[in-house]
């Protein structure tokens, strides 16, 4: 755990699963317009099952004054093809892949870091954690500063944005970003 004045970065507790959730779940309603998605969100309903029981997946938050304002979460579930193309799925196999997901931030806290922050937490656990092989996300380049945010940390890989493969107005972009393991001792 690290404190960034005013904010503790740290692996999520089972006390910051409330907050976890809701602002995640805020983010679904509120940032992107569609609410919450069974098919895309199953994680959301147990995220203390999904990521803190899991040894290979991992939940960051950034806490301010107690609250959770902002998240980032990894798990070992690769793209699924459909809806994502049969390449994608192929590159980024369940198990090998590490998933980044559910980078959000609450609008009054962004522009601190703690985005970018969470992320490199969450590179180094993948590297650390031996069975990764690469880190794959893709994010809604019709959010305002995704793409711009991802385009700094990741290589993108699909722009899928053409195909339409979520419906209207999602704008999809799939990257990667280059696992560092830690050198052999």
């Amino acid at each position: 755990m690290i404190r960034q004045y005013p904010y503790e970065i740290r692996h999520a507790r089972p006390g910051d699963v409330p907050g976890a959730r809701r602002l995640i779940l805020d983010t679904f309603y509120r940032e992107f317009g569609y609410g919450y998605v069974p098919d895309w969100h199953a994680d959301v309903v147990d995220l203390q099952g999904h990521y803190l029981d899991h040894p290979r997946h991992a939940l960051f938050v950034a806490a301010h004054g107690g609250e959770v304002v902002a998240t980032t979460a990894l798990h070992s579930t690769g793209p699924a093809h459909p809806p994502h193309p049969r390449e994608l799925a192929e590159r980024y196999p369940s198990g090998t892949t590490a998933q980044l997901v559910r980078v959000y931030v609450r609008a009054g806290h962004r522009r601190n870091g703690l985005a970018r922050e969470l992320v490199r937490r969450a590179c180094e656990f993948a590297a650390a954690e031996g069975g990764y092989r690469r880190l794959y996300l893709h994010t809604n380049t019709a959010v305002p500063g995704a793409e711009a945010f991802w385009r700094g940390l990741a290589e993108e890989v699909y722009d899928a944005r053409p195909t339409g493969e979520h419906g209207p107005g999602v704008a999809t972009v799939h990257f990667e970003i280059p696992l560092r393991h830690p050198a052999a001792v």
